[in-house]
């Protein structure tokens, strides 16, 4: 076992003699020894229950003959560092968590590992780590939050961010947005839409690494307790077999993810993230594979924001086996990979059943052809650019018009909030990519303003950073290179005109080759804003979006 280069032989006394000092006795040191992975916390809502799985999970691992080792993991709230300096950390807490997991695991040699993620970054973080890492490891999260209920309608969190700029649009009274922002969030789980969270936890199911329903199942129901049980006993397996998450998550694996993400519409960092979680598991994943598999997998899913269902309703209809089993009759599923369930996929989704029609349509009746999510290449873009077409309205999926442009997202909502945004405007937010931000913030301010001014069918907003899972309309986010490391972006000027077509994947700045090498010649991008601490060397370390936002070699 690979602890017994912690606990085994005369010369590990002193080692047992720490294990026992914490009350492990020889039995149990003797025992496999399965570090618990817990991000557990008391500022992220998906997080507040964590120590519940925890200890299902440490109750699993004990009836299958292991000892469970708890340690824990950091985690930001996307939606409380939104809209301020915060959000500069999210992304690059991503590569903190990878790193920490990692030097736990390496300075305690784990035989195995359950991780227990639930939100934005931490999810990828730990799928980084595990793949880096690679010993045998499963995922179990904490399940999604249940929607919330006002006046006999569906609201979320969306419904709170969109409802400030409608009072700002005079749509609604503040009266009203506060009762919105009581009952949007009824209790604990990943935000309740298929938002970032959400979408990489169906993602870490569909690639193989958790168990059918984690993705789903909610925060509040019992049927979640019993899947972490459930967990702690098949790592047990996994470790006897010898099952390590590169033996799963192979090319084949992360193919099938996508088609499942471009099945349900997911958010557009996922874009960011299983690039990278490729990365570490030595798998090259061009952004192009994007749109080949979206070719070919219609978007059958519409969850908020794209469309009033959410998890909740996801679970009822089938899940995301049910989602596999109605995509694979066209060849876009390998069931022969393997999965942490101990079967094959095709093994997990040949009981599944679709519930529900009017959450998972039928192939003969998609909401579109093509997957929800699409790369745009162009001369604004040359190393690409990332929109979530399920969630852009049909007339502004071709849309030509002027550059209004800003060098950081505080001006834009400035701006969009102060009314001096118009329809048929073209809002471009640049120097907020992963080295200008630094950290590449996630936009759901600007967005949400724009939908609660009543923007988002006729404004489009194009950035160098990203967009939240709970964002709509025509945010096209990921523009690479980004405006610190001169790319395009930064030569866009005001009232410069720009036509995107998002059927074609294209995305055109509407300049002269001779103007544009001009202002190249002239350009002098702004340097990181931040100059100290942790996200000063993130911006020296940091490479492109459409590499996923990885540290360079």
């Amino acid at each position: 076992m690979r602890s017994d280069l912690m606990k085994k032989g005369l010369e590990r006394a002193p080692h047992r003699s720490l294990f026992k000092a914490m009350g492990y006795t020889d039995e149990e040191i003797n025992r496999p020894i399965i570090g618990v992975v817990n991000s557990a916390n008391e500022i992220i809502p998906g997080h507040i229950h964590l120590r519940i799985i925890a200890d299902d999970v440490k109750a699993g691992i004990r009836i299958a003959g292991g000892t469970p080792v708890e340690f824990p993991a950091i985690g930001i709230c996307d939606g409380i560092a939104m809209g301020h300096t915060g959000m500069k950390y999210s992304l690059a807490s991503r590569e903190l968590i990878a790193d920490s997991v990692e030097a736990m695991a390496m300075a305690h040699p784990f035989d195995a590992l359950v991780m227990i993620p639930n939100c934005d970054k931490i999810i990828p973080g730990m799928l980084m780590a595990a793949m880096r890492l690679n010993i045998p490891t499963i995922f179990i999260s904490g399940g999604p939050m249940l929607a919330g209920k006002l006046k006999g309608k569906t609201i979320d969190l969306i419904s709170v961010f969109e409802g400030v700029g409608k009072v700002k649009a005079g749509k609604i009274s503040q009266k009203e947005l506060d009762a919105i922002e009581d009952c949007a969030c009824p209790g604990c789980g990943s935000c309740s839409g298929m938002y970032t969270a959400n979408s990489m936890n169906c993602v870490t199911e569909a690639l193989g690494l958790g168990l059918p329903g984690n993705g789903t199942v909610l925060a509040v129901n019992a049927a979640r307790r019993r899947l972490a049980k459930e967990a702690g006993m098949k790592i047990m397996q996994l470790l006897k077999k010898g099952t390590k998450p590169r033996d799963i998550a192979t090319l084949t694996a992360f193919k099938n993810a996508i088609a499942v993400d471009m099945a349900l519409g997911c958010s557009t960092n996922t874009v960011l993230h299983i690039p990278a979680i490729a990365h570490e598991a030595g798998i090259k994943l061009d952004l192009e594979i994007f749109n080949e598999i979206s070719n070919k997998t219609p978007n059958i899913c519409k969850l908020s924001p794209a469309g009033a269902h959410h998890l909740e309703d996801l679970d009822s209809a089938g899940g995301i086996q049910a989602v596999m089993k109605r995509i694979s009759s066209l060849g876009v599923i390998d069931e022969k990979a393997i999965t942490v369930s101990g079967k094959t996929v095709g093994a997990n989704i040949k009981s599944a059943v679709v519930l529900d029609d009017d959450v998972i349509r039928t192939l003969k009746n998609p909401y579109t052809k093509e997957g929800g999510i699409a790369i745009l290449k162009g001369n604004l873009a040359p190393d690409g650019c990332v929109v979530k077409q399920s969630a852009v309205a049909e007339n502004m999926l071709v849309n030509e018009s002027v550059a209004r442009v800003f060098d950081a997202e505080d001006d834009a909502i400035k701006a969009i909030l102060g009314g001096k945004i118009k329809a048929g405007d073209i809002v471009v937010i640049r120097y907020e990519g992963p080295k200008g931000g630094p950290g590449m913030r996630e936009m759901l301010g600007p967005t949400s303003a724009i939908a609660g001014m009543g923007l988002d069918t006729t404004v489009a907003l194009l950035t160098d950073g990203r967009f939240s899972g709970g964002t709509r309309g025509a945010a096209i986010g990921h523009i690479s290179p980004e405006a610190a490391e001169g790319g395009p972006i930064a030569l866009v000027r005001e009232g410069d005109i720009i036509a995107i077509d998002i059927p074609k994947k294209k995305i055109t700045l509407k300049v002269s080759p001779e103007e544009l090498k001009k202002r190249k010649k002239e350009l002098k991008p702004k340097a990181p804003t931040i100059t100290t601490g942790y996200l000063a060397r993130y911006a020296k370390l940091v490479t492109s979006a459409s590499t996923g936002a990885i540290f360079k070699d």
